[in-house]
C-alpha cells in the first residue's frame, strides 16, 4: 500500500494548519505521513490552539510554525490550504483541497474550540476518503 502525503497549509501555521496535522497524524498510521507548512510563518503556535488542542489530548506545545517551500508541495499526493490565497505552488498531478476554516488568531478559547471542532470534522472525513483511497 504506498504511502500518502498531506500537506496542510494556512497564513502562520500557527493554528489552522496545525491543528489539522495533529489530527491526522493522530487519526491515521503509517500509511499518511503529514506535513504542515505557513506562508508566513508566525514565531509559536497560537497559545489558545495549544490549549484547545491539549483538551484533545493533543500536545501542541512543542510544535513550531514551518514556511511553505516547494518541495513539501512536490512531494504531497494532497494540499489542503485554509486561507492562505495563492501563495501555494501548484503542480501537475496533485489533489488541491481549499477549506474554509475561520482563523483562530486573536481569538478566545471558546471561538478556538468551535474552529477545532470544525477542522476535526473535515479531518475525519479525509481520513474516510484516504482509506477508501487506500481500500
Amino acid at each position: 500500500m504506498p504511502k500518502q502525503t498531506v500537506l496542510f497549509v494556512c497564513v502562520h501555521n500557527a493554528g489552522r494548519s496545525q491543528i489539522a496535522a495533529a489530527y491526522l497524524d493522530a487519526m491515521t498510521d503509517e500509511t499518511v505521513e503529514v506535513l504542515s507548512a505557513g506562508s508566513a510563518p508566525a514565531s509559536e503556535i497560537n497559545p489558545m490552539v495549544v490549549a484547545a488542542m491539549a483538551e484533545e489530548g493533543i500536545d501542541l506545545a512543542a510544535a513550531q510554525p514551518k514556511i511553505l517551500e516547494t518541495e513539501a508541495v512536490k512531494q504531497s499526493d494532497i494540499v489542503i490550504t485554509m486561507g492562505c490565497g495563492d501563495a501555494c505552488p501548484i503542480f501537475p498531478g496533485k489533489q488541491y483541497l481549499d477549506w474554509a476554516v475561520d482563523d483562530p488568531a486573536q481569538q478566545s478559547i471558546e471561538a478556538t474550540r468551535k474552529i477545532r471542532d470544525h477542522i476535526k470534522a473535515r479531518v475525519q472525513g479525509l481520513v474516510t476518503q484516504l482509506t477508501a483511497n487506500n481500500g
